[in-house]
């Protein structure tokens, strides 16, 4: 060593220090990688991803082969720095040789090298797994005989090599800060889309049905005329048909079968040539989650069902329309043209509210947090903090938030304004 020139030594130094560079990006570029995006460009045969994806299924020994690596090449560049630099300061040359080379190597081939690699992951670790792919195999014993030691303390501690590692899986809160962050990414439409899909399994029947006493149907009970101007009347494609009361139903008539019946003349339309005509009719118990519903009324090809307390009461109904407008919003107009909003602005922040609003549709409007855990209707939540029908118009706070009694009936509280508090 002491015939080598200096200039070569110097020359060798920093080659190994290029070389200290390239296993500390390599390191930083594959634990840095998307692994979702990794998975996406694997499969659309991306080989650079392919051979990643290969690599990072052993993180222990590609960690270990890249360590091993980076410290042979560490040490052998700080002995040759210590012979050089004895050689031309001689004792003194061992502390400047300490100095130097900690910069150097800490500037060349840690912080420089490791922070590009943060920022480009990919286009670092991409070209890399060429190299790391044939090294993991000449430096496997050594790989096994540290890897084996090191698995054998991680066990001491609780963790298993080789296992998948939960961070690999995303919770559905997690997922939702993934869309959140998309950006640009994503149109707002789809994304507000993915959100309610996630939001399903948060909400029951209960929660979008049509309430019983805003229910329209057919009864069996009543004259011919009656049922045939409420057939011609009718804005719905299909109508529960029921004797006396809702809890009595028959079946479910869709319009069309109705206009078969009435193409033979308006005679012909009686309660037993009706229920002759009806679907029978599907009972949806009011606590099923949304997703199972999704799938109920995709396997039995339903579009209508009849919610159920667990008495077996009749408490409204719900339908495909309804469940999908969880998921995309509103997508279709009133079936019946009115001037009356359930939500109306109103000044200094005010908002007039129709006691019958479901909670989770103010929320949705407004971008509000008002509990959803106990009633479902602004009046029932109304009712339930005030624990009594109220006989006049009063003021009340729900949390953050301010409301006034507008308007009572005998049965509930029919209107009422709210806002947020001013702090």
């Amino acid at each position: 060593m002491n015939d080598i020139p200096p200039g070569l030594l110097f020359a060798l130094i920093g080659l190994l220090i290029v070389i200290s560079a390239f296993f500390s990006s390599s390191e930083t570029s594959m634990m840095a990688l998307n692994r979702y995006r990794l998975r996406h460009q694997a499969k659309s045969g991306h080989r650079g991803a392919k051979r990643a994806m290969d690599l990072l299924s052993r993180p222990d020994k590609l960690i270990g082969a890249i360590l091993i690596g980076n410290n042979l090449v560490n040490i052998l560049a700080t002995a040759i720095a210590t012979i050089l630099f004895t050689r031309l300061y001689g004792e003194a040359g061992l502390g400047y040789a300490t100095i130097a080379l900690t910069l150097a190597i800490l500037i060349f081939a840690e912080v420089t090298p490791k922070t590009i690699a943060a920022l480009h992951p990919e286009k670092v670790a991409f070209p890399a797994s060429v190299v790391l792919q044939p090294l993991m195999w000449l430096l496997a014993p050594f790989v096994w005989l540290v890897g084996s030691i090191s698995n054998g303390l991680a066990r001491l501690v609780g963790v298993e090599a080789g296992k998948e590692s939960e961070a690999e899986h995303l919770a559905p809160e997690e997922l939702r800060t993934v869309v959140f962050e998309s950006g640009a990414l994503l149109p707002t439409k789809h994304k507000g889309m993915l959100l309610n899909v996630l939001d399903l399994d948060q909400a029951t029947v209960e929660d979008i049905m049509i309430p019983r006493n805003e229910v329209i149907g057919v009864d069996l009970d009543n004259s011919a005329d009656a049922i045939l101007h409420q057939l011609a009347e009718s804005s719905y494609t299909r109508l529960p048909v029921y004797r006396g009361d809702i809890n009595n139903v028959v079946g479910i008539l869709h319009l069309r079968r109705a206009a078969q019946i009435l193409r033979d003349g308006t005679e012909k339309l009686t309660s037993d040539t009706l229920k002759t005509h009806l679907d029978e009719p599907y009972f949806v118990p009011e606590a099923t989650p949304l997703p199972t519903l999704l799938m109920n009324f995709q396997q039995k090809k339903r579009r209508m069902g009849l919610v159920v307390d667990e008495y077996g009461e009749v408490m409204g109904i719900v339908t495909l329309e309804d469940l999908l407008e969880e998921i995309v919003g509103d997508f279709t107009a009133s079936p019946i043209p009115s001037d009356d909003e359930e939500i109306v602005a109103q000044e200094d922040d005010w908002y007039l509210v129709d006691g019958g609003t479901s909670i989770r549709d103010i929320n949705r409007t407004l971008h509000w947090e008002l509990p959803t855990d106990g009633p479902k209707t602004f009046n029932g939540l109304i009712m339930e903090h005030l624990e009594s029908i109220p006989e006049g118009n009063i003021s009340l706070y729900i949390g953050e938030y301010l409301i006034e009694i507008v308007a009572v009936s005998d049965k509930m509280i029919t209107s009422a304004r709210i806002r947020k508090a001013r702090g």
